[in-house]
């Protein structure tokens, strides 16, 4: 096989495997599913914004969560759009290098805010009068900036390094996006380098913060034990359930899709393509319904909110 020109090679994305002849009825719930995940988010942000109330280390963690997920629903937009509304299944080299860069970096960038909220809750629950001393806003935004840094600096060599490689004639992805890994496959040369680089990673993030965020709750497990009070133990350990419920939405596709394309050989491309949508569609639109039904004071607010909008018709209508 010929290896294809740099400047111009392009690679071929995937819709859902089988459905080909539905994807522009697929394009509707998927749209729904990235206003949810806009709406959702920013009516998060903007709540956390307008509440003094809400001016706390948690909900200032929740904000920067809120972020991650439009981050990681902007990312995925341009080529899932294009292929299910328009049928366009070709991107550029430098475009799917772009996209696979801002997948990456707002996944870890995600994982990495939900390790900073189990530590939030470790502190809240086991030392309540230094919460606001050990957690003020300049150590909150030095996380913050910490987070940046540290994904966005593990990922730059990525994409440079996939530019170098050359790409044959089978340019054919597994998914609707482009992934690292997924596009280091195509390549006609050795990727030894690339696919070490890729383990290490995902081992010093993904890996390192879910072990973390393990430790956290087995700490705050054992604080709770020592509270004598069963209505305070049953109180700490509901304000963790928000965030348990987004560690699980974010980490359980991504355990089921590792563990399919290391045992589950025989496995289908759609249960592959499926957990993959599970992984980058139900966080950023799950999220922020699980804080909004589980978090009182994000709840009042919004209920202020639409039942002031809801008056406002009203006396509209009267006038």
């Amino acid at each position: 096989m010929s290896v294809s020109n740099q400047s111009s090679t392009s690679f071929f994305l995937t819709g859902f495997p089988g459905l080909e002849t539905v994807h522009t009825w697929l394009s509707i719930p998927l749209c729904v599913m990235y206003l949810a995940s806009l709406a959702g988010n920013s009516l998060i942000l903007w709540v956390v914004r307008s509440e003094p109330s809400l001016h706390q280390p948690m909900y200032y963690f929740l904000s920067m969560l809120a972020v991650t997920d439009l981050g990681l629903s902007a990312s995925t937009l341009p080529t899932m759009l294009t292929i299910y509304m328009l049928g366009l299944r070709e991107v550029a080299m430098d475009v799917c290098l772009a996209q696979l860069f801002f997948i990456h970096t707002f996944s870890i960038m995600e994982s990495s805010v939900l390790l900073t909220m189990a530590f939030d809750r470790f502190v809240a629950i086991s030392n309540p009068l230094r919460y606001g001393t050990i957690l003020t806003s300049s150590r909150i935004a030095s996380l913050g900036l910490a987070i940046m840094v540290r994904s966005i600096g593990l990922h730059i060599p990525a994409p440079i390094m996939l530019k170098k490689l050359p790409y044959c004639g089978n340019r054919l992805l597994s998914h609707s996006y482009c992934l690292h890994p997924d596009v280091m496959k195509l390549a006609c040369a050795d990727t030894h380098i690339n696919s070490a680089y890729g383990l290490f990673v995902v081992l010093s993030t993904l890996g390192v913060d879910s072990v973390l965020i393990v430790l956290s709750y087995v700490l705050i497990l054992q604080t709770v034990l020592f509270i004598a009070s069963k209505a305070e133990r049953l109180k700490a350990l509901n304000t963790c359930v928000s965030h348990i419920c987004a560690v699980l939405l974010f980490y359980t596709p991504m355990i089921g899709l590792s563990m399919i394309h290391r045992f589950g050989r025989r496995a289908s491309p759609g249960t592959r393509v499926l957990l993959s949508y599970l992984h980058f569609f139900t966080p950023p639109v799950l999220s922020p319904v699980v804080y909004t039904i589980k978090t009182k004071q994000i709840r009042l607010r919004m209920l202020r909110l639409f039942w002031l909008h809801k008056a406002g018709i009203r006396d509209g209508q009267d006038h």
